[in-house]
C-alpha cells in the first residue's frame, strides 16, 4: 500500500560511529562495486565480522546480489532493480517502506527492530514483514553496517537464506 506520509531526509544526521582499528579502513573504503565482486563465501565473512551498526534513517538506494561472485550477479541487479529500488526508513516509528516499481512507489511495510541474526546468533538491523505485509509475512531481511552510510542485508523466505543486497545512504 502507499503512503502519503513526508518522507524522511535522504541520509541520516547523525555522526557515524567510531569504528575499530584494524579491518576499518578497509571496510572504510567499501562500496557496491566491490560488494558485487565478492563471491557468496567472501559476503558472508564480511556479515559475520560486521557490527549491526546504527539503526538507519531516511531513504536507501538498494541493489541485489542474487548469483553473488558471478557473471549472472551484474546481469540480475539491473533487471531486479526494475522491481525494488531500496528501502526508506522512518526510524521514529521503527518501520519502513520498499520503494517499487520504476516510479518508487512506497510500499511494502516492515517493522524495524533489533534481534539475534538467524545466520550467526550476533545482534543484526531486523526488517520483519510477518505482521506489516500480507504479501510479504514470510520474508524477514537482516542487515548489517559494513561501512559508514553502506549496509549489507540478508533476504530470508521462510527462514530459508536467498539472496543478498545492499542498501547505500547518501551523506
Amino acid at each position: 500500500m502507499a503512503t502519503t506520509r513526508t518522507p524522511p531526509k535522504r541520509a541520516t544526521t547523525r555522526a557515524a560511529p567510531k569504528r575499530a582499528t584494524g579491518g576499518a579502513r578497509t571496510k572504510k573504503s567499501l562500496d557496491v562495486r566491490k560488494l558485487f565482486a565478492m563471491n557468496q563465501e567472501q559476503l558472508d565473512k564480511l556479515f559475520r565480522s560486521s557490527s549491526a551498526g546504527r539503526t538507519p534513517e531516511g531513504v536507501a538506494d538498494g541493489t541485489v546480489i542474487a548469483g553473488a561472485g558471478t557473471p549472472a550477479a551484474r546481469l540480475l541487479a539491473p533487471l531486479l532493480g526494475l522491481a525494488w529500488q531500496g528501502k526508506v526508513f522512518y526510524g521514529s516509528d521503527h518501520d519502513l517502506l520498499n520503494r517499487i516499481l520504476p516510479i518508487g512507489l512506497r510500499a511494502v511495510r516492515a517493522r524495524v527492530y533489533r534481534d539475534s541474526s538467524w545466520f550467526d546468533g550476533k545482534e543484526a538491523i531486523i526488517l520483519d514483514y510477518s505482521k506489516s505485509s500480507l504479501l510479504a509475512r514470510s520474508i524477514r531481511d537482516e542487515i548489517r553496517e559494513v561501512a559508514p552510510g553502506l549496509y549489507l542485508g540478508i533476504v530470508y523466505i521462510r527462514r530459508r537464506k536467498t539472496v543478498n543486497f545492499v542498501l547505500r545512504f547518501s551523506a
